[in-house]
């Protein structure tokens, strides 16, 4: 079977179009862009920009093929609130809209596609199941919420469509909002928190992310939604303090109140001088854990990375990056034990 890969040079495609090859699987990456990884020494890449339907009608998708989409525009970098919808729509919203309708073309049936908990909004109730109300705070939020109904359209013409709403997917290969944090700790600054700390924080790490993509496609694609996140998050306050001490660093954590907070960074949002973008700065005090005992029961899957272990190996890829030794050991994270 083919395995055609929609942003497969991305942040979770490089990890999962590896791991198919290393299967024994043909996988396929399809791209606009194309980085230096050994995987591409056997698996193929065809550059292909999702926005142009005909650059994906020559792809010449298989009724058999298994088709992932990973393109994204993501929060970073940070956009001004009248540019918002111009960046993320064509590529999350357009680009899905283009990747179904070849496949329609094609017979091909078998969609496995990646949106986000930003589809949330607020929290709501504790922790967060896959029926958790919607209601996306920003147009990133919106764009993969509404490329969710554009599946479940396409669900009732027959395809199969596996969805996955990932936390802050986080692992080799990327740092975004994370570069921040590092800076105010390698200077020894203090590092605010927004609202008290108390409340847990949830990543995802990549490798998990790309696990249940392959186990979604050997549970035969169910047409259902599945969160990502890790399992027992611990506490903000806890999390950066102990990435403080293993930093050795002298920064303190600051604990804010999150109202006054908001108010001055949706001050400078409105002034198009954003520090965050609303949807992450909004929910950054609210107990936004995802429960992923549905991925588990239907999938048999498992995130295998702590949090903890998780930063700190971001951390870690960061010093490397500025020592000129990116790659090595130092960003290798290990599953939990």
């Amino acid at each position: 079977m083919r395995h055609i890969l929609f942003g497969g040079d991305g942040f979770v495609g490089r990890h999962l179009a590896r791991k198919l090859n290393e299967d024994g699987e043909e996988a396929i990456v399809v791209d606009i862009a194309k980085g230096d990884f050994p995987h591409y020494a056997t698996v193929a890449h065809i550059r292909c920009d999702v926005t142009d339907p005909a650059a994906i009608a020559r792809l010449g998708i298989r009724p058999d093929d298994m088709v992932y989409n990973l393109s994204a525009k993501m929060l970073s970098p940070l956009q001004v609130r009248a540019k918002r919808h111009a960046f993320f729509y064509p590529v999350n919203y357009d680009g899905t809209k283009n990747i179904i309708e070849a496949m329609d073309k094609a017979g091909a049936s078998n969609l496995v596609h990646f949106t986000t908990d930003m589809i949330y909004g607020h929290t709501k109730t504790y922790p967060m199941t896959e029926e958790h109300p919607v209601a996306p705070l920003g147009e990133y939020g919106q764009s993969k919420l509404d490329t969710e109904y554009l599946a479940h359209d396409w669900r009732e013409k027959g395809m199969n469509i596996s969805l996955f709403r990932p936390r802050l997917i986080i692992g080799p290969g990327r740092l975004g909002i994370l570069e921040k944090l590092f800076k105010l700790i390698d200077n020894n600054l203090p590092v605010p928190m927004i609202g008290s700390g108390r409340n847990p924080y949830q990543f995802i790490s990549v490798f998990d992310c790309a696990e249940a993509a392959r186990l979604a496609w050997k549970a035969g694609v169910p047409n259902e939604a599945y969160n990502l996140g890790s399992l027992n998050p611990p506490p903000v306050k806890k999390l950066l303090g102990d990435l403080i001490a293993h930093a050795g660093s002298k920064s303190i954590l600051i604990p804010t109140p999150a109202w006054a907070v908001k108010k001055t960074l949706d001050a400078l949002d409105w002034l198009n001088r954003p520090l965050m973008d609303p949807e992450q700065y909004l929910i950054a005090d609210e107990e936004c854990v995802l429960d992923v005992t549905k991925g588990r029961e239907q999938l048999g899957w498992v995130p295998q990375y702590r949090d903890e272990d998780m930063l700190i190996a971001a951390y870690s890829e960061y010093r490397a990056k500025l020592a000129g030794t990116s790659g090595k050991r130092a960003s290798v994270m290990q599953p939990a034990e």
